[in-house]
């Protein structure tokens, strides 16, 4: 079975941090799955690269689809693909959508996003770094000053609906281009987030890595726990979260989460369909 797949729009400088042009090549290589276009990076490709970026790095935002995700992009309109396809980076976040992927005869590797921006507040940010906060609780500039009193926190607070609201989104964009910040960590949900990096790709003067991180800042204060490690082995860290917060995950995990399987087996003949189309005479 053929897979398609395209060049990532990885930027320049990450050049420098490569040690052979077939590993580039690799790393480029885009593969098409469910609708979103995944990099294969490592989470060590992922992390390297990361800690060769600076404030004054050209703009690249890195988004990290999970099941919620996939479901939501294929529901969603044109310019949301648009802002999923133009990401720099995209990479698999779920254990559950890497192994269904498999299923279908897909080999994705996993990059958590709650552990990508964890092992950055922990080893990749240095003294006097500026991280440009969107979204979260009014008091985590101060939490994480307190775990990490030597990098600078800005935070913007975005009001509600963000998808709709061109005006707070151009109003976040403004207090990011002021920040100047080395990291810029989104996490206002899974489609606003990812359209807001976007625009801030096309504003043309936005300097930094955006990360659609969506509740992985929670984790870094501890306001939430992640699920313990045998759980996310097992693939189960969705069970432990519905039972850590039934009532916001419920609807989440049980009623919309499921749609991934029609998705994924429409896609799976789809892919069989255009494979036979191939091989007739």
């Amino acid at each position: 079975m053929k897979i398609s797949t395209l060049k990532s729009p990885v930027p320049n400088d990450y050049g420098r941090t490569v040690k052979s042009r077939a590993q580039l090549s690799k790393m480029r290589s885009r593969i098409e799955y469910l609708g979103a276009w995944f990099d294969l990076w490592l989470s060590s490709d992922v992390e390297e690269w990361l800690a060769s970026r600076d404030s004054k790095s050209e703009f690249a935002y890195v988004v990290t689809p999970n099941v919620d995700h996939i479901v939501r992009l294929n529901k969603s309109d044109a310019n949301i693909r648009k802002a999923y396809l133009n990401a720099t980076l995209c990479v698999c976040d779920s254990r559950v959508l890497m192994n269904l992927a498999s299923i279908c005869g897909v080999k994705l590797t996993l990059v958590p996003g709650s552990d990508l921006v964890q092992t950055m507040f922990d080893t990749m940010l240095r003294p006097g770094d500026c991280v440009c906060l969107i979204g979260g609780r009014r008091d985590y500039p101060l939490a994480i000053k307190l775990l990490y009193p030597e990098i600078t926190v800005m935070h913007f607070d975005p009001p509600m609906g963000v998808l709709y609201n061109p005006a707070a989104r151009a109003e976040a964009i403004d207090f990011v281009r002021k920040a100047n910040a080395r990291v810029i960590l989104v996490g206002i949900g899974s489609l606003q987030q990812v359209i807001l990096a976007y625009e801030m790709s096309e504003a043309g003067d936005i300097r930094g890595t955006a990360l659609c991180i969506g509740a992985a800042v929670d984790f870094v204060v501890g306001t939430k726990q992640r699920a313990p490690v045998i759980w996310q082995k097992m693939s189960l860290e969705w069970l432990w979260r519905l039972r850590e917060e039934p009532r916001r995950l419920a609807r989440r995990y049980l009623v919309q989460g499921p749609a991934i399987f029609p998705i994924a087996l429409l896609w799976r003949l789809g892919v069989r369909r255009r494979h036979q189309s191939v091989e007739s005479p």
